[in-house]
C-alpha cells in the first residue's frame, strides 16, 4: 500500500456516503492488492526475482508458468522467512520511528516430473511435462508507522484540527448528530461537537494549540495457491500455465488524536482520539500463460500474460471516539454499529517479458520488464450502490496509470554452490508525477545444489517513500477555501531474510 492520501477522511467519510453501510474502500486500498513484489523461494529472492525467462524454480510459477518446462526432476521445497523493518514519520518538523516484524512462509510447494530418457527422449518431441502445486506469497502488508507534531494557527486563521471533519459532517446533515453510523454522531454524542446561533462547532482549536497524532498498526498479507502445467518442446521451447486462487487478510488498527497544547486545564478541551479497525479477507482467481524460446545453449527469452484476479471481499469496519471536555462534560466515549461490506474487486492485466544470457555451468545474467495498468482496476458493489461504486472507479481512473517494473539478476556458480545478486524497480502508479511511489529492492543470496538436497539463504532489503494527508474537507459553503492537513512523509526501509531447504526427487 503505497501513497495512502487523505487514508481517515476518505476512509471514514466514504463509510458514511450511505447510513449503515461501509465503503472503507478507496483507490488507494485497490492499490494495496494490486502492488505485487512476488517473494517465493530465496533462490529467486536472491538474484531479485528475475526469472521470467530462467525457470526451474518455483516462483517462476507465479511470474512465467513457462518455467516449470526447465524441471527434469521431481521436488519439494519450502520456504520459511523474516520480514523486519522500520518506518520513519515526519509532520510538522517532528520525526517519529516505528518497527515490525513477521515471521511468514513464503513459499510451499511441489512439482512432479516425467522427463523422457533414452530412446524416449530421442524419439519424443515433448522431452518433460511437469505438473506444479504449491503456495507463493505475493505480498506483505506488515507493516507499523506514526507521525505526529504541534499544529498552532495564527489569529483569524481557519481553525485546522480533525474534529472539522465530525463538525462538516453534521452540518451538511443535521439529522447526522442523532445518526449512528456517522461521523456527525460520534462527534455531537461525545460533546466534541456543540451548536449556537451561528451554526455547529468544535471544542479543539488550533489557535490555542494542538498536539495532532496518528499511528497505524498494518498486519497481513497475500498469497497465492497454484496449479502449473507445462512442459518443453524439443529443447527449444518451454510453455506453461497456472491457475492462481490468491488469498488476502489484511487489518489496520489506526487512531489520529489531538490534545490541548495551550497548559489551561479547564478550557473545555482536553482532547480527543479517533479510533478505526478494518478488517478485510478476500479470495480470487487468475490465469497466467508463458513461454520461454531457448534458440541456443546461450540465450532464452521469455514472454508472460497475466489476467486480472478477480477477488470476491469482505470488509469489516469499526469506529469510534473519545472525547475529554474536562469541566463541560469530562470525559465522553461514542462508537458507531460494526459495518459490514461485501464486493468484488478486479486487479490489473500484467505482460512481462524477459531474457536470460547463460553462462554455461558458471550461471547467468537476466532481466525481465513487466508492465500494469493500475487505472484498469475496478470496483463492483452491489446494485443499491452503483453510485458509491462509479466515484471509486472514477478516482481510480483519474488517480493511477500504467506503470514499468524492471528486475535484473545475477548467479554465479561454482560445483555445487551459487551467488546471486538482484535488483529491482517498481515504477510510480500514480499521474500526479509523486516519484516517491516507486521502490526498490536490492538482494543478496547463497545457494547449494547437491544430487538430492538442496538449500538456498537471501536477503532483500527494499526502500520506498510515501506521502499522506491524515484530513481534508473539499471546498464548501463552511469552508469557502477547504480545509486539508499537512503533508506526512512515510520513509520505509523493510527487510527480509528468507531460507529455502528442498529436496529431488
Amino acid at each position: 500500500m503505497l501513497n495512502k492520501t487523505n487514508l481517515a477522511s476518505l476512509a471514514a467519510i466514504g463509510i458514511l456516503t450511505v447510513s449503515q453501510t461501509a465503503f472503507a474502500q478507496d483507490a488507494s486500498d485497490a492499490l494495496r492488492y494490486s502492488m505485487l513484489s512476488p517473494q517465493g523461494t530465496a533462490r529467486s529472492m536472491g538474484f531479485g526475482n528475475a526469472l521470467g525467462s530462467v525457470g526451474g524454480d518455483f516462483t517462476s510459477l507465479s511470474v512465467n508458468p513457462a518455467g516449470i518446462g526447465i524441471y527434469r526432476k521431481s521436488e519439494f521445497m519450502f520456504t520459511p522467512s523474516l520480514r523486519f523493518g522500520n518506518t520513519t514519520g515526519s509532520y510538522l518538523g517532528t520525526s517519529t520511528e516505528e518497527t515490525k516484524s513477521a515471521f511468514n512462509f513464503s513459499n510451499i510447494g511441489m512439482i512432479f516430473t516425467r522427463a523422457e530418457r533414452g530412446k524416449r527422449y530421442d524419439h519424443s518431441a515433448w522431452k518433460a511435462v511437469s505438473f506444479g502445486i504449491g503456495l507463493n506469497r505475493l505480498a506483505d502488508f506488515n507493516r507499523n508507522y506514526s507521525y505526529g507534531g504541534l499544529m498552532k494557527t495564527a489569529p483569524g486563521q481557519p481553525n485546522n484540527s480533525f474534529s472539522e471533519l465530525f463538525v462538516n459532517d453534521i452540518a451538511q446533515n443535521p439529522g447526522n448528530g442523532t445518526t449512528n453510523g456517522t461521523l456527525g454522531y460520534l462527534g455531537y454524542q461525545t460533546y466534541l461537537v456543540n451548536q449556537d446561533s451561528l451554526g455547529y462547532y468544535t471544542l479543539a482549536s488550533s489557535r490555542l494549540g494542538l498536539n495532532q497524532a496518528r499511528s497505524v498498526s498494518e498486519k497481513g498479507g497475500l498469497s497465492e495457491l497454484l496449479f502449473s502445467l507445462g512442459g518443453n518442446y524439443q529443447e527449444k521451447l518451454m510453455l506453461g500455465m497456472t491457475v492462481g486462487i490468491p488469498t488476502l487478510r489484511y487489518s489496520r488498527d489506526a487512531y489520529f488524536q489531538e490534545t490541548d497544547a495551550s497548559g489551561n486545564p479547564a478550557d473545555g478541551f482536553g482532547s480527543f482520539r479517533y479510533t478505526e479497525s478494518l478488517r478485510t479477507s478476500g479470495i480470487g482467481i487468475n490465469l497466467k500463460l508463458g513461454m520461454i524460446l531457448k534458440p541456443s545453449d546461450y540465450f532464452r527469452f521469455g514472454l508472460a500474460v497475466h489476467t486480472p484476479t478477480w477477488f470476491s471481499m469482505k470488509d469489516t469496519y469499526d469506529e469510534g471516539l473519545t472525547a475529554n471536555t474536562e469541566n463541560y462534560k469530562g470525559i465522553q466515549t461514542t462508537n458507531n454499529d460494526q459495518n459490514l461490506f461485501n464486493y468484488n474487486l478486479s486487479t490489473p492485466w500484467r505482460g512481462i517479458i524477459s531474457a536470460t544470457g547463460m553462462m554455461g555451468k558458471y550461471g547467468f545474467i537476466t532481466a525481465d520488464y513487466e508492465y500494469v495498468d493500475y487505472s484498469s482496476m475496478h470496483y463492483s458493489f452491489a446494485n443499491d450502490y452503483k453510485t458509491e461504486q462509479t466515484v471509486r472507479n472514477n478516482a481510480i481512473k483519474s488517480t493511477f496509470q500504467a506503470a514499468s517494473n524492471f528486475r535484473i539478476g545475477i548467479e554465479g556458480r561454482l560445483d555445487a554452490f551459487a551467488v546471486r545478486a538482484g535488483f529491482g524497480y517498481y515504477g510510480n502508479p500514480y499521474k500526479n508525477g509523486n516519484n516517491e511511489a516507486m521502490r526498490k529492492d536490492f538482494s543478496l543470496g547463497l545457494g547449494f545444489r547437491g544430487s538430492r538436497f538442496f538449500t538456498d539463504v537471501a536477503f532483500v532489503h527494499s526502500l520506498y517513500n510515501q506521502t499522506e494527508i491524515p484530513y481534508s474537507i473539499p471546498a464548501s459553503a463552511l469552508y469557502p477555501s477547504g480545509l486539508i492537513a499537512p503533508t506526512a512523509t512515510l520513509n520505509n526501509s523493510m527487510n527480509t531474510i528468507a531460507l529455502t531447504i528442498g529436496w529431488k526427487m
